[in-house]
């Protein structure tokens, strides 16, 4: 087996099942406050911290110096909050194809997990509860610094974990935004898979070591 301390797992789309939900609420919420936006355009902010990704869309829409942009970044996200607590305590959630196979691989040959997510703290834990993974070392975007793109997602695991050599280090995700945190963290794999948001051509447009399908797929590139 590669020698892996470590492996950090995106949530939805990458360990909880998401057929396009997520992006449903955004623009559910985009509709509520009147910013136009395509699908597309929301698409390519998955992985992002949330309230981020309503920044990115309103700048885009009526400029980063609009004197009304805080205003309505603030009430596309209160809707945007209101949506997906609703949708996550209401419809049932699951692991995705070959989830819990590989998280016992994994702690069967010693190694550790953690997750990570875009979401805010609130989300997180609403999932972990229905999903009863509240033991799962985890980490949520208003956590830290700023979420993905950027390593402190991954750093904060490692650091909870106590893992010292990001080398040993592998992260997985659905989205642009996973693979480019772990490429910034400095991680020894980063992977992406095509559970969630994004298919295998639009992941391979950016640095990897790796496109997988499922996570059972997982353990064939550490082995």
């Amino acid at each position: 087996m590669k020698s892996v301390d470590l492996v950090c797992f995106d949530m939805a789309g990458t360990t909880v099942l998401d057929h396009g939900e997520v992006g449903d609420c955004f623009e559910a919420a985009a509709r509520k406050t009147g910013l136009r936006v395509a699908r597309e355009k929301i698409q390519a902010q998955m992985g992002r911290s949330k309230r981020l990704v309503f920044e990115i869309l309103w700048a885009a829409e009526i400029g980063a110096e609009h004197p009304d942009l805080t205003n309505r970044v603030d009430t596309s996200y209160d809707a945007f909050r209101r949506i997906l607590e609703h949708h996550y305590e209401t419809t049932p959630v699951l692991p995705t194809p070959g989830c819990l196979e590989c998280f016992d691989w994994l702690r069967t040959n010693g190694v550790k997990i953690s997750l990570t997510t875009g979401f805010y703290r609130r989300v997180a834990d609403i999932i972990l509860g229905r999903l009863n993974w509240q033991a799962i070392p985890n980490v949520s975007s208003d956590e830290v610094p700023k979420g993905r793109p950027a390593p402190y997602l991954i750093h904060r695991a490692m650091a909870m974990l106590g893992a010292e050599d990001v080398r040993r280090v592998a992260t997985i995700g659905d989205t642009p935004s996973d693979l480019q945190a772990g490429r910034n963290a400095g991680c020894g794999w980063t992977l992406g898979i095509t559970s969630g948001s994004h298919t295998r051509e639009q992941l391979s447009a950016h640095p990897n070591d790796g496109i997988i399908h499922t996570l059972a797929e997982l353990t064939d590139i550490l082995s």
